[in-house]
């Protein structure tokens, strides 16, 4: 119960990068699924489409003792061709909504990265509720319009304020600033790893 109802503070950081493996990907399809068919009903089953085929993927991962645990946010970029950019399918699992703004940072990579490989112009149809998030990250509003009958706006990044990252697979590294002290967790289990070996003697 301790653990599912403070899970976030378990994690001492998250890392932010491109994901280059598969269970990476997977889990990222998955939390997609999660909040866009679940929890928003935009898809029905599934969400994925011809862009999957050749977009990057990019997840925020959460992690403890330096070790990568689990996919908590996800987006995806891609090249439309003339050095235009689009994000699409910005997800972060609700548990993890407060923790040091993923969302905000894996806009920062999806951004920064695209840069790097010579953007000129960052897209994407954002959802309306999400759309002064966007601004606050220097982001201007073009145009509104639908998708899938729910309310979006067309909006465009600044990339003076995106400087080029050109190590995406590495990403970085932010710290979880809601995070436990680790004997938080530690005592309660090894009560129970006592009680549990009085109860077998």
């Amino acid at each position: 119960m301790l653990m599912k109802k403070r899970q976030h503070e378990f994690f001492s950081d998250f890392t932010i990068k491109w994901a280059t493996s598969n269970w990476e990907i997977s889990e990222a399809h998955t939390l997609r699924r999660q909040i866009f068919c679940a929890e928003q009903g935009i898809f029905e089953q599934d969400d994925r489409d011809d862009v999957d085929a050749y977009a990057q993927v990019l997840v925020a991962i959460a992690n403890f003792g330096g070790w990568h645990e689990r996919i908590v946010g996800t987006v995806r970029i891609h090249d439309e061709g003339d050095n235009v950019w689009w994000g699409s399918r910005l997800a972060v699992d609700p548990s993890f909504r407060t923790q040091v703004g993923l969302g905000a940072q894996l806009i920062k990579l999806a951004v920064s990265s695209a840069h790097a490989l010579g953007c000129k112009m960052f897209l994407a149809q954002v959802q309306k509720q999400n759309e002064r998030l966007f601004q606050r990250l220097h982001w201007h509003s073009e145009y509104e319009l639908n998708v899938k009958r729910h309310p979006h706006v067309m909006m465009k990044a600044d990339l003076s304020a995106y400087p080029p990252c050109y190590r995406p697979t590495s990403g970085f590294v932010v710290s979880n600033r809601h995070k436990r002290a680790t004997n938080e967790y530690v005592a309660p289990f090894l009560t129970l790893c006592t009680q549990g070996s009085k109860n077998a003697a």
